[in-house]
């Protein structure tokens, strides 16, 4: 059985010191897509002037935002995803927020990942449920659940499949209705149309089911998928983020993300042809983002399965 060549980045600051000099943007600086569709960047997603220099004077339709869950992932703490007093994790999210809502445009989505560790009591979601409350310009539209295929537990309790998804929007954005693979097996649910008595199969726009808040068809990424990137412990499934976007921005708008990571919001973007803002405050992660859109282009590859992204290191 093959394994990953490469090994996780942000828990290895051996690697990671390897990786560093084949970075092409340094902190504080933005790189600019050749062909005119994309900008990536080092910057802190608090820093609202760097946020602002980012956009430079445009706007997202949508975001979507995966930051760090406060929660101790894979056994281990690392810079990047560690665990913090509740307290100074809130006033953090409090920080990256307001300093995403000037990029905002005025009618916009905003989707934030988030966890629930059910050993300290649910925390963050709750808390930061709380904290969207205090963004009147923001009003809750989902609760969105993907079903992870993988789960985690002991048989002391229930197994923890569940990711979580907050949506909110901003003024009145459109929607556009997502379709899943999912055929429909379930009839028998009558209405009149038209003056006709018809059956949910019958009366329905697709023969597949329409994408709801618990989502069960889209696979969790991991080492025998084409788009798993080696090295990204946190990475979203690219499905997830063609659903999103799809659902909520046209072709040549702006997406953002400030939580780069593994480069999958920009991959998704290119795919549907939006164009994606998006800055990581690790130069390691944004060189990553920036290899696996070349990648796609050069290859048609969306990751490298079990292939290290920086062989220069190998």
């Amino acid at each position: 059985m093959a394994a990953e060549e490469l090994q996780r980045i942000d828990g290895n600051q051996e690697l990671h010191r390897k990786i560093l000099p084949y970075c092409r943007v340094k902190p504080g600086e933005v790189w600019e897509d050749p062909e005119g569709r994309h900008r990536v960047a080092v910057i802190d997603a608090t820093d609202a002037h760097a946020v602002e220099n980012l956009f430079a004077g445009e706007r997202a339709v949508l975001m979507v935002q995966d930051p760090p869950y406060n929660v101790e992932v894979g056994g281990m703490q690392s810079d990047a995803l560690s665990r913090l007093e509740i307290t100074s994790y809130i006033d953090f999210s409090r920080r990256w927020i307001e300093a995403a809502l000037p990029a905002l445009a005025k009618d916009a989505y905003f989707y934030i990942w988030i966890g629930a560790d059910q050993k300290r009591s649910f925390q963050p979601l709750p808390e930061v449920m709380m904290l969207m409350r205090g963004f009147p310009e923001l009003a809750a539209k989902s609760f969105i659940t993907l079903r992870n295929q993988r789960g985690y537990g002991t048989l002391s309790n229930w197994m923890s499949v569940r990711q979580e998804l907050l949506c909110y929007v901003k003024g009145k954005p459109g929607f556009t209705v997502q379709y899943t693979n999912q055929p429909k097996k379930v009839a028998g649910y009558y209405k009149k149309v038209g003056g006709v008595r018809k059956e949910n199969l019958a009366r329905g726009r697709s023969h597949t089911l329409r994408a709801g808040n618990v989502w069960t068809d889209i696979q969790q990424v991991f080492y025998r998928m084409e788009e798993n990137v080696p090295g990204a412990y946190a990475q979203k499934p690219l499905a997830a983020l063609r659903r999103i976007i799809s659902s909520g921005s046209r072709s040549g708008e702006v997406v953002a993300d400030f939580f780069a990571h593994s480069g999958t919001t920009l991959l998704a973007a290119e795919i549907l042809e939006r164009r994606c803002f998006t800055c990581d405050i690790d130069p390691v992660f944004a060189e990553l983002t920036i290899r696996r859109l070349e990648r796609f282009r050069q290859k048609g590859k969306t990751g490298w399965q079990w292939k290290s992204p920086f062989p220069e290191i190998m």
